[in-house]
């Protein structure tokens, strides 16, 4: 028999607390992916007389409170945003997507628990050898 002699276990320093075991809440995010809508927008003219294919896509920063209950009420509701930005998109009435990535910005913010929010809109039938062109703004509160 061989003897194999353990070391001692060294004591637990003050600092060497066990880990919680409740993870820290660091963000959450809401995303809306690829929504696509035909609208009336454009500096020119011809381009204003036909609908435009976008394509939207937002990730918002929101406060990362979990829901408590299960219940919507405790959450950004983002079927309840994504039909706002439907509708801002289809009413047109504006030439630049710039113009229009604000007014969705504004969209966003109305909801109390966004913090940020990255909103990029893209033409997609602009031009034949381009897949998608378009802006992407950032804005905090």
């Amino acid at each position: 028999m061989s003897s194999m002699s353990k070391a001692p276990a060294e004591p637990q320093s003050a600092s060497a607390q066990p880990a919680s075991t409740q993870p820290e809440i660091v963000a959450q995010r809401v995303v809306i992916r690829d929504l696509t809508v035909s609208c009336s927008i454009g500096v020119s003219d011809e381009e204003r007389t036909r609908r435009q294919r976008l394509r939207v896509n937002l990730e918002l920063l929101v406060e990362p409170l979990p829901p408590k209950h299960d219940n919507i009420n405790e959450v950004l509701d983002y079927g309840v945003l994504a039909e706002a930005i439907r509708r801002r998109c289809v009413a047109g009435g504006v030439r630049l997507l710039e113009t229009l990535a604000e007014d969705l910005a504004a969209i966003c913010f109305g909801f109390p628990q966004v913090l940020e929010a990255r909103i990029r809109i893209e033409k997609l039938d602009r031009y034949a050898d381009i897949g998608g062109i378009g802006i992407e703004i950032e804005r905090r509160r």
